[in-house]
């Protein structure tokens, strides 16, 4: 089997880079398996803490594998493949564990859907989101619909949508959309990104994680409930323990996940 995707662990982070360079690391079935292959075995690793996603070549991803698309002759293979590889970005929303998109080049299409389903984004100061979905008939796939409008508002994002809007990465950060614009090579300024995550309690990043993802779904007492529980929890735990004793011995705290 083609080896799509390269993992590199570096300083309890690791790193997935796409591999498919010549088609701009489009989204083949053979990819998107490589790559949620991938997220699974950093996910089973406790002492990765956090997760870096690049691309090899001139881009971050072009998107979906047309010709994997045009071989789809009947409703029923487009209903399979369009669960399977929207399986990607829930993957990437639902693990316990934090993902920065390292964006340089392109993220066009279903590339910067799953840019947008990582927890974070650092961009090269020459990156470009394309919404180009529109220039072939169709409307944003791979949850970008619901991640898009949680960052900007609804009247930006159908303009965005139906223009095939190609956004800069400065607008791209005025308007929320990524963390940190790098200068210089992205997938160091991911991993120096990563370091806070890195050093930080894993298991409260989790619950982050998790109340951030969902919050909008929740009523308001919902909401509250949720936060108390899931502290009353934490308040036992000994990273919290850590925490406390190394606030009073002035140091860095240590933590360890438990």
């Amino acid at each position: 089997m083609e080896n799509l995707v390269e993992i590199d662990i570096k300083n309890r982070i690791g790193h997935i880079i796409l591999n498919r360079p010549d088609k701009l690391n489009a989204l083949s079935r053979e990819m998107v398996e490589q790559v949620i292959h991938s997220l699974n075995t950093l996910l089973q690793d406790d002492a990765i803490k956090a997760i870096i996603v690049s691309g090899n070549g001139k881009a971050f991803c072009a998107g979906g594998d047309i010709e994997s698309m045009k071989n789809l002759s009947d409703s029923n293979e487009i209903v399979k493949w369009i669960d399977f590889v929207s399986g990607l970005s829930k993957k990437l929303m639902d693990m316990d564990k934090y993902v920065i998109a390292a964006v340089h080049g392109y993220a066009a299409g279903a590339g910067f859907s799953i840019a947008l389903a990582a927890d974070f984004i650092v961009a090269d100061e020459d990156a470009k989101f394309a919404l180009s979905f529109t220039n072939i008939g169709l409307i944003p796939d791979l949850g970008l619909i619901k991640l898009l409008t949680e960052r900007v508002s609804p009247p930006i994002a159908k303009e965005w949508i139906s223009s095939g809007k190609v956004i800069s990465a400065q607008e791209a950060h005025s308007n929320g959309i990524i963390n940190r614009i790098s200068k210089g090579s992205v997938v160091d300024e991911a991993f120096e990104f990563a370091e806070f995550i890195v050093k930080g309690p894993s298991i409260s990043n989790k619950y982050v994680k998790y109340l951030v993802n969902h919050v909008g779904e929740l009523h308001k007492e919902t909401a509250f409930m949720q936060e108390n529980m899931i502290q009353t929890m934490l308040l036992q735990t000994q990273d919290h323990r850590e925490g406390i004793t190394a606030f009073f011995e002035k140091r860095e705290a240590q933590f360890t996940g438990k």
